[in-house]
């Protein structure tokens, strides 16, 4: 089986554009998992049928028993993160670590598990797709994604598909650690400008990192030939191989105020440049 982890850096590149392509075009033949739990939006490209919810639990929080508790402040006074105040947890604060429950004489201080949000699976046109949803104001991120990789395996198994593709978050911080532990293969969607330049450092310095191989795809490629060329001078003293340039499209917006995946519209330039990464990604799988 083979996990295939799209990346950037930075938001807003085409990580979802591209992965939308991708699944259309390996319809049946891959497992989609939309690993930014903060603002998933693969779902605006596929118009999956939800077929299971489940409850993420992240941590612990603090439940007071107000009959046992006499008001002591013993809490309120040894919590380091403000979450204790006169017998009332603050949920949004309270870290789940315990220590309320230890120090409080009457032991009127207990820890439950905290939801901290939810992960769907469901069924599109292309096949099965995980994605999640943060509740506000939680955190362990990292973990969710983590929960939605390893359900993606299992839905590979059930399924008998032998690839992952995983719609990464954006940015290097813990969602993207965990998207990228146990992956096979990154693909960096650059864009060409100078923050574009400097993210796809950032992403190829990570991969290298966790010892993952590298492809690149440049985003708008057409919009600035001298930052395109830095990225290919990039990749080339990475060795990281640029698979495809995407130019811009008026389609890929046209196509997702639509719903659909830019390969919808397969004469497009842009869907024959996703149709051309398509293929070198294939080729990368089958060569490994």
């Amino acid at each position: 089986m083979r996990e295939l982890v799209i990346l950037s850096g930075k938001g807003g590149t085409g990580k979802t554009t591209v992965a939308g392509g991708l699944a259309a075009l390996w319809a049946g033949r891959a497992i989609f998992v939309d690993a930014d739990v903060d603002a998933a939006n693969l779902h605006l490209l596929t118009r999956p049928e939800r077929l299971a919810t489940a409850p993420f639990v992240g941590g612990k929080l603090a439940v007071v028993d107000g009959d046992r508790c006499t008001g002591c402040g013993a809490c309120t006074a040894r919590c380091r993160f403000g979450a204790m105040e006169d017998g009332r947890v603050r949920a949004v604060e309270c870290e789940g670590c315990g220590l309320c429950a230890i120090v409080c004489p009457e032991g009127a201080v207990r820890l439950t598990e905290r939801i901290n949000g939810e992960w769907n699976l469901s069924r599109t046109a292309y096949g099965l797709l995980l994605d999640a949803e943060l509740s506000p104001g939680e955190g362990n991120s990292g973990k969710l994604v983590s929960v939605l990789r390893d359900e993606g395996r299992k839905a590979a198994a059930r399924e008998g598909v032998d690839r992952i593709v995983v719609d990464g978050p954006p940015g290097i911080g813990c969602p993207v650690m965990a998207s990228l532990a146990g992956a096979h293969t990154v693909l960096a969607v650059a864009e060409p400008s100078i923050a574009g330049l400097h993210d796809l450092r950032r992403v190829l310095e990570l991969a290298a990192h966790f010892e993952i191989p590298c492809v690149i795809a440049v985003n708008r490629a057409d919009v600035s030939p001298l930052f395109t060329q830095a990225v290919r001078e990039e990749a080339s003293r990475r060795g990281a191989p640029v698979l495809a340039e995407i130019p811009y499209d008026p389609a890929v917006t046209s196509c997702a105020a639509a719903g659909l995946p830019i390969t919808s519209r397969p004469e497009s330039p842009a869907a024959r440049a996703v149709g051309r990464l398509a293929q070198g990604l294939h080729a990368l799988f089958s060569a490994s």
